[in-house]
């Protein structure tokens, strides 16, 4: 065998090695699903199927978010304050602005969009300070996050506001397209979260800059890309998706309480870290996060129906996230 041959065969094989890499998500996924069907009774039923849809879609929508924050090589743990606060600010408008006399619906837009208002403000002053002192993104996010938390408390009471929402409002969160057992409404939510974020990163400037900043901050900028701008827009994004999540978590319980989605962050970052993405920045796509919100919620449910205690179910999760670092780390290094 001439050199030639060898360095092809050597070049084919790698080559098989880097896609096998890039879908062992989806090879794991596949496995599970299988096991599971033949492991777990009702798991392969339209209902389950639906349930675990409805049920990851809250935390999956924020996922698609953090994908674009990861992937810019920054990290907001603010998202599950934003959730609480989301809920607690619409509740507000729909209880004291009716109170005044203003329609129900025009009092549950003003405060939805009060939140999207807040969200781009939140995303633009974590963006900006991050960017212009050199801050640590986890800090900046950190600060946000207890900053939001308290001021969901503050403004709630630290009580939960219940039965304030017009229908349409709590159909965000429990409503279904078909009657009874159709597709349920956060499922759909969750599906036009994934199209929109997947078009902005595959085919926008805005995409291919983040994936830029994210594999060298300075490079970008020296090929004239605004890096503060792109990692402000990262942010809100996040925020933005973080608040649609808050509209669907209240009109699932028909409340607006100021813990809701405390502690969210963490498994949001899993099912983006087991989905492909990687820490140090610049490497992810959309449909690996979109495969490991499925893998994650598949997984947790059909660990449930299997009676896995509660506690094992943790340490399942810790050892899969763990598992999905290596593999991203060993990744990068077949590739280079």
């Amino acid at each position: 065998m001439n050199n030639v041959t060898a360095n092809r065969l050597t070049f084919d094989r790698k080559k098989v090695t880097i896609f096998f890499l890039d879908h062992i998500i989806e090879v794991c996924l596949v496995i599970l699903i299988i096991g599971l069907t033949f492991g777990a009774n009702g798991f392969l039923t339209w209902s389950n199927w639906m349930n675990i849809f409805r049920s990851n879609s809250l935390k999956g929508v924020i996922a698609f978010g953090m994908t674009m924050v990861i992937i810019a090589g920054l990290i907001d743990l603010s998202i599950g304050s934003m959730v609480g606060l989301a809920g607690v600010i619409v509740a507000l408008a729909c209880r004291d602005l009716t109170a005044g006399g203003m329609d129900l619906n025009t009092a549950c837009l003003i405060g939805m969009a009060l939140c999207f208002l807040l969200a781009i403000v939140v995303g633009w002053i974590q963006g900006f300070f991050q960017h212009k002192t050199g801050m640590p993104a986890f800090i900046v996010s950190l600060a946000s996050l207890y900053a939001l938390y308290g001021l969901a408390a503050i403004l709630s009471g630290g009580y939960p506001i219940a039965n304030q929402f017009p229908d349409w409002f709590n159909q965000l969160g429990m409503g279904r397209v078909g009657g009874q057992d159709g597709i349920p409404i956060p499922a759909i939510i969750l599906a036009v979260s994934f199209l929109v974020t997947l078009f902005i990163m595959g085919y926008t400037t805005t995409g291919r800059a983040t994936y830029a900043v994210g594999g060298n901050p300075e490079s970008a900028r020296l090929s004239g890309i605004n890096v503060g701008k792109t990692k402000i827009f990262a942010f809100i994004s996040v925020q933005i998706l973080s608040v649609v999540s808050g509209f669907m978590t209240s009109g699932q319980v028909m409340a607006g309480t100021y813990s809701f989605g405390k502690g969210w962050e963490l498994d949001v970052i899993a099912a983006v870290v087991v989905g492909g993405t990687s820490f140090t920045g610049g490497v992810g796509t959309v449909w690996g996060t979109l495969v490991g919100v499925i893998f994650m919620g598949v997984m947790t449910n059909g660990m449930t129906l299997l009676n896995f205690d509660i506690y094992v179910q943790y340490l399942v999760k810790a050892i899969i996230v763990f598992l999905a670092v290596l593999l991203s780390s060993y990744r990068a290094q077949v590739k280079a």
